[in-house]
């Protein structure tokens, strides 16, 4: 008796559970979350661009009729001068 133990199982302390964490995850979700922020920041880069290609084809529109309205000026000219010389 004394200090021997019984060899019961009661006696025994209970075993220690660990729980170990999967160090891949940890990863898995940095690369998930640097692909969101890459994709993010690729949208707002292409939706410039977008503004810009739009801005652009105003301007030229707006060039191309500006260049029209002058021909047009110049002809009622001409044709103004034509008419006074001939007077």
């Amino acid at each position: 008796m004394g200090d021997a133990p019984s060899g019961r199982e009661d006696d025994r302390p209970p075993p220690i559970a660990t729980v170990e964490r999967s160090r891949g995850s940890g990863v898995v979700f940095a690369l998930v979350a640097l692909a969101l922020i890459l994709a993010i920041g690729f949208f707002y880069l292409t939706n410039e661009r977008r503004v810009d290609r739009q801005a652009d084809k105003i301007t030229r529109a707006a060039g191309t009729v500006d260049d029209a309205a002058r021909v047009v000026g110049d002809a009622a000219k001409n044709a103004a001068d034509t008419l006074r010389d001939n007077n």
